[in-house]
């Protein structure tokens, strides 16, 4: 009896087991099958098997395994299953519905993104978030560089007509008022990697610029920024409701003058001021004898100009630029005589261009940056990098040309991260000046410049620093719209 209860209980035991076993088994089964299980993160990698049409991005990960599939463990047919299970859920789930998940559409080789439709952007690019600050990124964590990204196609430039413009817009730099017969250079727009770039919309432009003051203070490059941003915000037609206000910052026109130093206009409906005053070195200029015209002039490389000086209070944006009038011949034709300290900076040795530049560069920032704290306007500064010359087998006095008429013959796309103006990068960086980085996207448009079409007097002459308008300074204009 007692070995026939032995074996009994043995043999309940071994029931047990074998019904312990067969759930097991049964769970794990389909454990495996389940659904939620691929949201577990061991489970959730199988699922990550790179397809060949898709490149997967987890934005919370920095890598994600690409071992060989017999490394997987698993089967030739279980992962097929895997890949088709992932290409059906890819294909009926939204992806908004996954966090941290992007999925984006591999480009074909040989085959680039049609950017031609102004409406749409065919490549999958990631949501952007706005900062308080004003930058923008993609919530995968990408840095917004407004300087990197390229050149493409839009039917909706330009802004305003380059026939109509004439109340605000230079001739000389209304190029279909020229014999130029090709104006493709007005079509394109500047698409930045990972910002976000609001459409320009002008009247919706100076509802946030009410009661505000928008100055440019630099050279002939900075007055077309300037003139764009009239033309713009017009439509380039002549308004009744644009008042000229220049002899409020003492900018009207002097007896005998050519012109005025700058302009000033303001839209009456908002209030919103535009102004722009020429100070080409960005240095505080001095007669060195007011008594008589012919004086030489200090240039104080260590101190900004007067006119800046004063109205810095009034101003809510400011752009500044200089850089192409740091050459020997510019400081002798204005009789510039450079000063640092209060006194010559030459009077030993001749002072080398490059470092004067530099000084004047840094000092405006310094001054920028001492003075922004007891700003009452909340003031918001950028300096502009240098706007690059394309001129080729010459200089513009010595038969230099740009006859380039085909857009982006050199390429449409900026890669790097830094500045191409690394004076200006490296002064402004850890101040809350803001870089307006323009050089290495102006780079790529040599045919958009006044070229042999200019008005000047001198035959034989191509102007190939400055551009036709409407045309590249108006996405200078963009871009710091987006960044204001």
């Amino acid at each position: 009896m007692k070995g026939g209860n032995i074996i009994k209980l043995r043999g309940g035991h071994l029931s047990i087991v074998l019904v312990v076993l067969m759930l097991a088994t049964i769970l794990l089964w389909a454990w495996d099958k389940s659904y939620f299980a691929s949201f577990l993160p061991v489970t959730r990698e199988q699922f990550m098997i790179p397809v060949s049409e898709y490149v997967v991005n987890v934005s919370n990960r920095s890598s994600i395994s690409t071992k060989p599939k017999e490394e997987m463990g698993k089967s030739e047919d279980e992962i097929a299953k895997l890949e088709d299970k992932m290409k059906e859920r890819s294909n009926n789930t939204d992806e908004k519905d996954q966090p941290g998940l992007l999925i984006q559409k591999k480009e074909q080789p040989g085959k680039s993104t049609n950017y031609s439709d102004a409406g749409s952007v065919s490549k999958p690019t990631p949501p952007l978030k706005e900062s308080e600050d004003g930058v923008t990124s993609s919530s995968s964590s990408k840095v917004c560089n407004y300087a990197k990204g390229r050149w493409v196609e839009d039917s909706r430039r330009p802004w305003y007509s380059g026939l109509q413009c004439k109340k605000w817009l230079s001739i000389m730099w209304a190029c279909r008022l020229t014999k130029r017969k090709d104006f493709s250079y007005e079509g394109y727009r500047w698409q930045p990697e990972n910002c976000y770039m609001p459409e320009f919309e002008r009247s919706s432009f100076l509802r946030r610029m009410q009661d505000k003051t928008i100055a440019f203070i630099g050279d002939s490059l900075g007055r077309q920024q300037f003139q764009s941003l009239m033309c713009m915000l017009t439509g380039g037609e002549e308004n009744p409701e644009v008042d000229d206000v220049g002899r409020e910052y003492g900018l009207a026109k002097a007896p005998g003058a050519l012109r005025p130093d700058g302009w000033v206009y303001r839209f009456r409906n908002t209030n919103t001021t535009i102004l722009y005053y020429w100070s080409a070195s960005l240095s505080d200029l001095e007669p060195l004898n007011r008594s008589d015209r012919a004086t030489n002039i200090a240039m104080h490389l260590d101190r900004p100009p007067a006119f800046m000086r004063k109205f810095f209070q009034q101003f809510d944006v400011l752009v500044l630029n200089t850089g192409h009038h740091w050459n020997r011949g510019k400081l002798e034709g204005n009789r510039w005589v450079m000063y640092a300290d209060g006194k010559p900076a030459e009077e030993k040795k001749p002072l080398d261009m490059g470092n004067a530049k530099n000084l004047t560069v840094y000092s405006v920032v310094r001054w920028v940056e001492s003075q922004l704290p007891l700003h009452p306007r909340n003031l918001k500064v950028f300096f502009r990098t240098i706007s690059p010359r394309h001129f080729f087998n010459g200089d513009w006095n010595t038969g230099g040309s740009c006859d380039n008429k085909i857009p982006l013959l050199g390429g449409n796309e900026v890669v790097q991260d830094g500045s191409t103006d690394i004076v200006v990068q490296n002064a402004v960086k850890g101040t809350k000046v803001k870089i307006l980085d323009i050089t290495a996207i102006s780079q790529l448009r040599d045919e958009a410049h006044v070229s042999r079409y200019t008005r000047r007097a001198i035959l034989n002459t191509s102007d190939c620093l400055h551009w036709c308008m409407p045309g590249v300074p108006d996405t200078w204009n963009e871009l710091l719209i987006a960044q204001i």
